[in-house]
């Protein structure tokens, strides 16, 4: 049987491992734009939903909005 050629070099994984082991930060907030993917758009998703339930509340509360 062949083996599969990896996807990258050894030295590569090898290197990057190191590098992530040695931040001292939170797993989830390693890379450059972990920032925007964990905590910015769960953030803005939060703040519509809340915008939106608020409002639904609100039409709700003064009937406005209602088919006839």
């Amino acid at each position: 049987m062949t083996t599969e050629a990896p996807f990258r070099a050894r030295e590569k994984l090898i290197e990057k491992q190191k590098y992530f082991q040695s931040v001292h930060k939170h797993t989830y907030l390693k890379g450059p734009y972990d920032k925007l993917t964990s905590v910015a758009i769960p953030v803005a998703l939060a703040g519509a939903s809340l915008f939106l339930i608020g409002r639904g509340i609100y039409n709700m509360s003064l009937g406005i909005g209602k088919k006839e």
